[in-house]
């Protein structure tokens, strides 16, 4: 068997994927008699027939499909490769976008990517946080849009890698007025004849506290609906309602406000979150390092009061 052509073969994963060589030919900028041809060279090459001619488009055929996953782990080894190989002359470098959730961007995550960031190795990297829900976050990993994804780890995260990153621990916000603010903890069922501001619907925060006030037989009062945490605590401040958040972003909040940190003593409330990836050998170089970063800014973690 000759050489096999690189190109060929990601041709060939293209109109597997497309089901059209005049669409591959239109991305490629190449005439769709070209790909005809390496798509011929290329059976020639592996003495069965790869495609099923049908009236929708082509389809693969049995050793097509064998040949297709094969030919997905030679082109994703073979961009590893040059990756690899570009570090050595140009220092480590690239783009990488991470999804995350506002519980995740509320804490220590931007610190750490700063301070990753501020490192001479990791000056040619680019690092993109986009915040989403934890749905989201998982899909956005599972689909390929993002390197990584990092969220409340009770997220159903089957089917990725995952680490662990940092932890958590949820409170009530209340004005300095409100019955419960001079309390040292409270239990959530205590205060669900409160009226409460809540997140998006499919936050991890506002379904946590959804299942939790079901588990007690009982629904959230809504007064106020808001998007983050920051707009939340400003709702707090002006005694219209209490508010489930993070106790760290609390405390920041009220360092010189009116509004009051409560713990909350249900177990539920403190939380772990988790880096995931599809697959951590097929990471770039950049995206690698900063998973590697993060992952042990969770270790050093490990053992500080939150």
């Amino acid at each position: 068997m000759h050489d096999l052509s690189l190109l060929n073969l990601r041709l060939f994963v293209q109109v597997c994927e497309q089901r059209s060589i005049a669409k591959v030919a239109q991305s490629e900028a190449l005439v769709a008699s070209a790909i005809s041809k390496r798509l011929a060279q290329l059976e020639h090459q592996m003495g069965a027939d790869l495609f099923l001619r049908e009236k929708r488009g082509l389809r693969p055929t049995a050793a097509g499909e064998t040949l297709l996953e094969h030919a997905r782990t030679m082109l994703a080894a073979a961009n590893h490769m040059q990756q690899e190989m570009a570090a050595y002359s140009k220092g480590v470098q690239g783009q990488v976008r991470v999804l995350v959730t506002a519980s995740v961007m509320a804490e220590s995550l931007a610190e750490d990517v700063a301070c990753f960031l501020q490192q001479p190795a990791h000056a040619n990297i680019r690092v993109t946080l986009e915040e989403c829900v934890s749905p989201d976050v998982v899909r956005g990993v599972r689909e390929g849009r993002a390197a990584m994804g990092i969220c409340w780890d009770a997220a159903d995260l089957a089917g990725l890698q995952t680490r662990p990153y940092r932890s958590d621990r949820l409170a009530i916000a209340a004005h300095k007025s409100h019955p419960i603010a001079q309390l040292s903890e409270v239990h959530f069922a205590d205060v669900l004849d409160y009226e409460h501001v809540s997140m998006p619907a499919l936050s991890a925060v506002q379904i946590l506290l959804t299942r939790a006030a079901a588990q007690e037989g009982k629904s959230l009062r809504h007064r106020v609906h808001v998007s983050n945490f920051d707009a939340a605590l400003r709702v707090v401040q002006a005694n219209l309602a209490i508010s489930v958040v993070p106790r760290e972003v609390a405390q920041s909040y009220a360092a010189n406000t009116d509004v009051r940190v409560i713990p909350l003593a249900d177990s539920w409330a403190h939380r772990r979150f988790a880096i995931s990836c599809r697959d951590e050998s097929q990471l770039s170089l950049a995206a690698r390092a900063l998973l590697e970063y993060l992952s042990g800014s969770s270790k050093a973690s490990v053992g500080v009061s939150r």
